[in-house]
Formats: structure tokens, C-alpha cells, sequence
């Protein structure tokens, strides 16, 4: 199974809730920073009118990239569970 591999600029959900942050799975940000070569990841979360309200950072397992165009049938992406 080919796993991908986050990134710098990712848009990415959460996959777990963060009630001490008031975010809550699903909820959508962007990687700002990749940290500790991959092993954590700074994540931003802004309103729609670009205004950001969290800014946390993330083990890989707590988020999953969001992909805005089909996969190639070769890529599969990991399942998620709750």
C-alpha cells in the first residue's frame, strides 16, 4: 500500500477531536512547518476569510491529507478509524 507522504502546504483534516483547542475531527488546515524530520507537523487553521485561529502541532496519525483531484489507480491511501 503506498502511503503519501505529507508535506509543506498540505491541506489537511483532523482525524481526531481537540476539545482544549476547540477543534473538533474533520475541522481543515494547511501545513506551515514540518517538524522533527516528519515526525510532527505545524499545522494552521483560518477562517474563510483567511484569518488564523489555531496554529498546533500534529503527529502525522492525527491528520490526513485532503486530495482535490482522482488518485491514480496505482495509489491507495491508508484507512483512517475512529
Amino acid at each position: 500500500m503506498k502511503v503519501d507522504r505529507i508535506k509543506l502546504l498540505d491541506v489537511v483534516a483532523l482525524t481526531i477531536d481537540l476539545p482544549e483547542y476547540n477543534l473538533y475531527r474533520g475541522q481543515v488546515g494547511t501545513v506551515v512547518e514540518v517538524l522533527a524530520n516528519g515526525k510532527a507537523f505545524e499545522v494552521e487553521f483560518s477562517d474563510r476569510h483567511g484569518r488564523t485561529y489555531e496554529s498546533i502541532g500534529l503527529r502525522p496519525e492525527q491528520i490526513m491529507i485532503l486530495h482535490f483531484e482522482p488518485l491514480p489507480p496505482s495509489s491507495t491511501s491508508p484507512m483512517v478509524t475512529a
